[in-house]
């Protein structure tokens, strides 16, 4: 990877090499094989970012005309707050990227976006077995304490 490092919104001609980083995000969190997303999920989550009504969005990492990182993103309303809340819901980069820049540059990216719109806060969960990204985000972002709960239907 080059120094030059562009952060910038996906376009609808990334979807070639945006989708071998869907891809590898979705294997790293066991959706592959018989456990893969459906297509369908695939081609709606790609649509939306391009859709105006739609409030995801996507940022990619481009280095010397390659993507080698992506994150998704969706603005949405709180009780807390008037502006809406940011959570960072993807974000993936190639593994030969790794503890380059790329992932802090991704997570920035969000933070300007934000701000732009005003919104207070940025945030996103990840597996607490993801030791390697959470040394990144001990260094970005704060730790709150809540915890997770869901049910799956």
């Amino acid at each position: 990877m080059s120094d030059y490092l562009a952060i910038r919104p996906v376009t609808r001609l990334d979807y070639e090499q945006w989708l071998p980083l869907w891809d590898g995000y979705n294997a790293f969190y066991g959706r592959a094989g018989e456990t893969a997303l459906h297509p369908d999920i695939t081609r709606m989550t790609w649509s939306r970012f391009f859709d105006a009504y739609e409030p995801m969005h996507a940022l990619v990492a481009e280095s010397e005309g390659r993507l080698i990182g992506l994150t998704h993103y969706i603005f949405h309303r709180s009780t807390t707050s008037i502006q809406p809340n940011c959570y960072l819901q993807d974000l993936f980069t190639d593994e030969a990227a790794r503890g380059k820049g790329a992932g802090r540059a991704l997570i920035n990216g969000v933070y300007e976006a934000a701000k732009r719109v005003g919104s207070p806060r940025v945030y996103w969960l990840t597996h607490e077995t993801n030791d390697t990204a959470m040394q990144l985000y001990d260094k970005v972002a704060e730790k709150p304490g809540f915890v997770m709960y869901r049910k799956m239907f």
